[in-house]
């Protein structure tokens, strides 16, 4: 980092000698050889869900053997299952658990991350989830964007009703006192909209009322039944819907007029067994789309390369699509575009070097983050090294 520019932001981009002319009797703090490596911008998460206790590792076998999502949930698993364990731990365990997931990321080069609370469906665990994240951000340095996600799933004993009114009535309101207090900083709105959770109009609701509180809509929709949320979520004017295994050419086209960011996730497809989503129609249809790890007990993957690489083989990406995808577009997702995302003067000095000639190498070689990644820096400093 150069001595007189300390707001870990970007100051300059350009070729080799004119870099070197403007900067020759500069002082720096740290100087790094990348000879004969690439230099790409720090990866974007746009969908996880990354606190919380007790791992579903017994449900792996279950889906092997051909469970589906839904059937594994109703089996007494899935996110209750989680739910149950993460209501009992300690704030200082999912705190702990939680920061070695965020150091696992970074080492993968991922330096912004979407995070979601979801794990509670109660107001004094969503709003502990939501601390946790807040404690993250001082001793891990990643960036961490805070969505409120309560209408993960319908607690035992509620409605979907019931369920729908504590989130508006009981949840957001708390949160929106720890939000005017400054205790709590969050970006987004979540609802898992789905047959046999939330429906339409529940979704609806929940989604409006917190954007009445000034947050963004990044939601799940359209994953494994086709309900009509995309063309929901664009008219609401939703920054970003996730999943969209299921979307028809109506909602895809009320993305596109709404410029409503599609995150997929290759890591949830590739795991249920779902088809993929539609990518290439929604790319050719003017849809944004970007990519996350979608991270959590049923996908447990923290590897943004790793998610690259599949969304190509997979959902027939291109390597220049993946990147985006994975920077530019997962930070539109979050709107944080401004700031994050690409190597442009003014924004965060976040970026990865690459140790091989091509930056391509970063999804070619499967699992190998590893090796090719040999520095991550995050607001001009190396904060991991191979």
């Amino acid at each position: 980092m150069l001595k007189n520019f300390r707001d870990g932001l970007i100051h300059a981009v350009g070729y080799d000698a004119d870099i070197q002319k403007k900067y020759c009797n500069a002082k720096f703090d740290r100087s790094l050889d990348a000879s004969g490596m690439c230099i790409v911008p720090g990866l974007v998460d746009g969908h996880t869900h990354p606190v919380w206790a007790g791992d579903r590792v017994h449900e792996f076998a279950m889906k092997l053997a051909g469970a589906t999502y839904m059937e594994v949930h109703a089996a007494g698993g899935g996110i209750n299952f989680t739910v149950d364990h993460t209501r009992k731990a300690s704030e200082e365990q999912l705190l702990k658990d939680f920061e070695e997931r965020l150091r696992r990321m970074l080492r993968c080069g991922t330096t912004l991350v979407e995070c979601k609370s979801g794990y509670g469906l109660d107001v004094e665990t969503e709003v502990k989830m939501l601390q946790v994240m807040e404690n993250a951000k001082k001793n891990v340095p990643i960036d961490i964007s805070s969505t409120f996600c309560g209408a993960h799933s319908v607690p035992k004993g509620k409605t979907a009703d019931e369920a729908a009114d504590d989130v508006i009535n009981v949840q957001l309101a708390r949160i929106k006192a720890l939000m005017d207090s400054g205790e709590l900083e969050l970006d987004s709105i979540d609802v898992f909209c789905e047959k046999g959770v939330y429906d339409v109009e529940q979704t609806r609701r929940i989604l409006h009322a917190g954007k009445e509180m000034g947050l963004l809509i990044n939601f799940h929709g359209e994953e494994l039944n086709y309900l009509g949320s995309a063309q929901m979520g664009a008219e609401l004017g939703a920054t970003a819907i996730s999943h969209l295994e299921e979307v028809s050419d109506e909602g895809i086209a009320a993305m596109a007029t709404s410029n409503t960011v599609a995150v997929v996730l290759p890591t949830t497809a590739y795991i249920l067994r779902l088809r993929a989503p539609p990518v290439r129609k929604m790319i050719d249809g003017g849809v944004p789309v970007a990519l996350g790890s979608d991270f959590n007990p049923n996908a447990f993957c923290l590897s943004m390369p790793l998610v690259m690489h599949l969304a190509c083989v997979n959902f027939r990406m291109t390597m220049n699509e993946a990147l985006c995808a994975a920077t530019l577009n997962a930070a539109a997702s979050v709107g944080k575009s401004h700031s994050h995302g690409s190597l442009e003067v003014g924004k965060v000095g976040d970026m990865l070097v690459i140790n091989a000639p091509r930056w391509e190498h970063l999804i070619y070689q499967l699992g190998g983050q590893d090796h090719v990644i040999k520095h991550v820096i995050r607001r001009g400093d190396v904060v991991h090294s191979n």
